[in-house]
């Protein structure tokens, strides 16, 4: 810190905040306060350090730097702002780091001489209240924005392991397949050679076509134990490849039974080429029938990224049935559920009436609740209900959980805004607020009962119309 330089009431009336006041506002200021100057560079606030000092920056800045772990920066305060604690604010520790931004020089004022501005100059107090509460709005948009990128991020993470399975299985199924088709040509042609006959063609034929029946013929041990006989029987009849063809027959069922009287209709130097084709015809569709599948399970996670989001509808509300938005939300959480073992049991009222509402909104508190169930649950023997009930012109949609609960002295701050009682960097004690708020706004009303082993959150929404 260098030498301090006087100041005078133009001085002050530079501050935005200060601007406009009476000749004897500024004067009393100039009393009662004191002037810091700091070098660019200098250090004006620590980490924890006491909230003592209403802070006007009359030239340089402040940039705050986050005060836990790894210094990054956060915001800077510019000349002609205030910053510090201002009056009616709760706050008490500065919880970031504050550095001079050029050559800085700033008017600090002491709390303790609050009751006395406000007597001197309730103007000034209303200006400055004023600037604490769009300071606190703007406090609580950027949580809200870090606890969506967190949520995000979260999601985002589920949806690429849920999409990299099918994608996986597509990718693998995709190179078998050119294979198999590539070889088909050259395995047909050596079949044909040995002129095998009509009938011969048709019983091969009828093989080709898988049964209807997805499910396997025996057990694994007794499928086992079948394909290394039907291998044995394969080399019998001259097939060289027999123990590779043997997986794959074996898995549309084919038995030494089934094959042997279309083997009795070939000419033996026929069987090698025969029994290759229809073991890659058989494969191939099978492979068919897992891309379908794949692909089939990605279009649904895409239809229910689309349902969460709401991304291809307007955002006004609308009738709605609260199961889609449910079910949309359990599946892009699915990741994290199966990561804890959670067992899910969806108990939904039948006939329930639609409710009027903004998708995309209600998706956000089904997240924020099951979220946090997620969270309180064990790694094993964890349980979520849904649940929805009609009660009278209200739709009830239940969430309960068989965590550990919320304690007792607790319960009462949940809704509060920044009440957390998770580990710093975890969560922001925003998601409860944000959700109780979007239950306000569609005319409902968000409640709660907790005890070991039972917390369950109950969201009352009217019906639609």
């Amino acid at each position: 810190m260098t030498a301090t330089p006087t100041l005078t009431t133009a001085d002050l009336a530079t501050v935005t905040a200060f601007a406009g006041l009476p000749e004897a506002v500024l004067s009393w200021l100039l009393a009662h306060g004191e002037v810091r100057h700091f070098a660019p560079g200098d250090t004006i606030f620590e980490p924890e350090s006491p909230a003592d000092y209403l802070v006007a920056i009359l030239r340089g800045a402040i940039q705050f730097y986050s005060g836990n772990g790894p210094r990054e920066p956060l915001f800077r305060a510019e000349q002609g702002t205030v910053s510090g604690v201002l009056p009616y604010s709760r706050l008490l520790v500065i919880k970031n780091a504050g550095v001079a931004v050029g050559d800085t020089l700033l008017y600090l004022l002491h709390r303790n001489q609050f009751p006395a501005l406000e007597h001197e100059s309730p103007e000034l107090t209303q200006r400055l209240v004023a600037v604490m509460n769009d300071r606190s709005r703007d406090q609580v948009r950027a949580q809200e924005r870090d606890d969506k990128l967190r949520a995000l991020g979260k999601l985002s993470a589920g949806l690429a392991h849920e999409l990299n399975n099918p994608a996986a299985a597509i990718a693998r199924a995709a190179p078998a397949l050119a294979a198999l088709a590539t070889a088909k040509p050259a395995l047909l042609q050596e079949l044909v050679a040995h002129c095998p006959s009509p009938e011969a063609m048709r019983a091969l034929a009828a093989l080709a076509v898988p049964s209807a029946s997805t499910e396997p013929a025996f057990s694994a041990l007794e499928c086992a134990d079948r394909e290394d006989e039907l291998a044995d029987w394969l080399e019998e009849q001259g097939v060289p490849e027999g123990y590779r063809l043997a997986a794959g027959l074996m898995t549309a069922n084919l038995t030494q039974a089934l094959l042997a009287p279309a083997a009795a209709l070939l000419p033996p130097a026929a069987r090698p080429a025969a029994f290759a084709w229809l073991e890659g015809q058989l494969t191939t569709l099978q492979l068919i029938k897992d891309v379908q599948e794949a692909g089939s399970r990605i279009s649904k996670l895409v239809s229910d990224v689309k349902t969460y989001s709401h991304m291809d509808r307007a955002t006004a509300t609308e009738p709605l049935d609260v199961t889609t938005g449910l079910d949309s939300t359990l599946n892009m959480l699915g990741f994290q559920l199966r990561a804890k073992n959670v067992r899910v049991t969806r108990d939904y009222a039948p006939g329930l009436p639609q409710i009027k509402g903004q998708v995309s909104s209600l998706n956000q508190v089904w997240t924020n609740l099951i979220d946090n169930a997620i969270d309180a649950l064990p790694t094993q023997g964890g349980e979520l209900t849904l649940r929805t009930r009609q009660e009278g012109g209200f739709v009830q949609v239940f969430l309960i959980d068989n965590g550990s609960g919320i304690p007792a002295e607790v319960l009462p701050h949940i809704f509060e805004p920044f009440y957390t009682t998770k580990q710093a960097g975890s969560g922001s004690g925003l998601g409860l607020d944000i959700a109780q708020r979007i239950i306000r706004q569609h005319d409902g009303q968000l409640q709660v009962q907790s005890a070991p082993g039972r917390t369950e959150f109950c969201a009352w929404l009217p019906v639609a119309g």
